[in-house]
């Protein structure tokens, strides 16, 4: 639907969910010049809203879709071209544009596939998108899933094959996770490495996935080319305990928001959908007994039992820690040596979703 030099702005598919999403605000108008990074508006999801950025340089010639609109996964909502394109063909791509977004028929473009493998007896559930030489895995914390990765995944795709995974007991995968320990989780991880063929890859942890990938490049150093942690779990022994024995715990919407709210420097992020998403999660079987054996082999009393530094002493890859500000439920440590350290004000433990950029711009570095 592009002319020579014209280039849509497209609704993004943020999550394997997300069917439509809703403009919120327009960060910029129309005659802005704009370059890859440049946030271009809110898009609020059926989980979360999030900030749509440029992918490239150029000028914003054209907005189509106004703010308050629901608008398809994949309809054009704008458009940017050089400053040496014409406005005949703008002009053009806008009014196809219009045309799509009138009759409701809008073309997806091919997106995340989900797909599952076996490994070690457990069925392990995984999002992959992209192509190319190099590949990304992506592996979320205790009580997350897949999709937490949704402002983060597709983004990277344009330069690596990135696959999010869930680990046993989480999201689609078995909920099998055997006595719960760093070295159960870290092994399924190199399982998945071999069933989808991956000899080397970016690993990338949230949170107890942190220490996870940590323990795979300590024990599999030649499978890891870098390291990019999120808020990662074991750097000291401080933990807020009373949201992991609270999240595991929670079997009613209201108590289970109660503990999500502590998730992000921004509570007004936890939507209704967020929550009833983790509640059906809560309730499937064999995840409350799953949570317990986790919480149980990670934690020592109220107190982490994990030692990632001592994982990450005998890393050669290339590590990279992130952290939120105002994180309350493993506060910031204090720095570690040998490794890229940033922390970003005001976000929560959450940082990769209420500031993907930072963590895309981090893994892109290593890449």
């Amino acid at each position: 639907m592009s002319a020579a030099g014209v280039r849509p702005v497209v609704m993004p598919k943020w999550g394997l969910s997300m069917s439509r999403g809703r403009i919120t605000e327009w960060l910029v108008a129309e005659g802005d010049r704009v370059e890859p990074g440049t946030e271009l508006a809110e898009i609020e999801t059926d989980k979360i809203t999030g900030t749509l950025e440029a992918g490239e340089s150029g000028v914003l010639r054209a907005i189509v879709a106004d703010a308050g609109r629901d608008v398809p996964v994949g309809a054009t909502i704008a458009v940017v071209a050089g400053e040496d394109v014409g406005q005949e063909p703008v002009a053009e791509v806008v009014a196809v544009a219009r045309e799509q977004l009138a009759s409701g028929v809008v073309v997806e473009e091919p997106g995340v596939a989900v797909q599952a493998v076996q490994v070690g007896g457990r069925r392990l559930s995984y999002a992959g998108v992209g192509g190319g030489e190099q590949a990304v895995v992506l592996v979320h914390g205790f009580g997350g899933d897949k999709n937490s990765w949704l402002f983060v995944q597709e983004p990277l795709a344009a330069a690596a094959r990135v696959f999010a995974l869930d680990l046993p007991g989480h999201g689609e995968s078995s909920k099998d996770v055997g006595d719960g320990s760093l070295e159960v989780l870290a092994a399924s991880v190199v399982g998945f490495l071999d069933a989808v063929g991956l000899d080397r890859a970016h690993l990338v942890g949230h949170s107890l996935g942190g220490a996870v990938v940590a323990a795979v490049a300590r024990a599999e150093p030649r499978r890891v080319a870098s390291l990019t942690l999120v808020a990662p779990a074991g750097c000291t022994a401080e933990i807020n305990v009373g949201f992991v024995r609270g999240f595991a715990a929670a079997s009613a919407r209201r108590d289970l928001k109660a503990q999500v709210v502590k998730l992000f420097g921004n509570p007004a992020l936890v939507t209704r959908r967020l929550v009833e998403d983790l509640l059906k999660y809560k309730r499937l079987d064999g995840v409350t007994e799953a949570l317990q054996t986790l919480q149980d082999a990670l934690l020592d009393g109220d107190r982490q039992a994990i030692d990632t530094p001592g994982l990450l002493a005998a890393v050669a890859a290339p590590v990279t820690v992130l952290w939120g500000g105002a994180d309350r439920i493993l506060p910031v440590p204090p720095e570690l040596a040998g490794v890229r350290w940033e922390v970003v004000d005001g976000a929560g433990h959450m940082l990769h979703l209420e500031d993907p950029q930072v963590v895309r711009e981090a893994v892109l570095a290593r890449l």
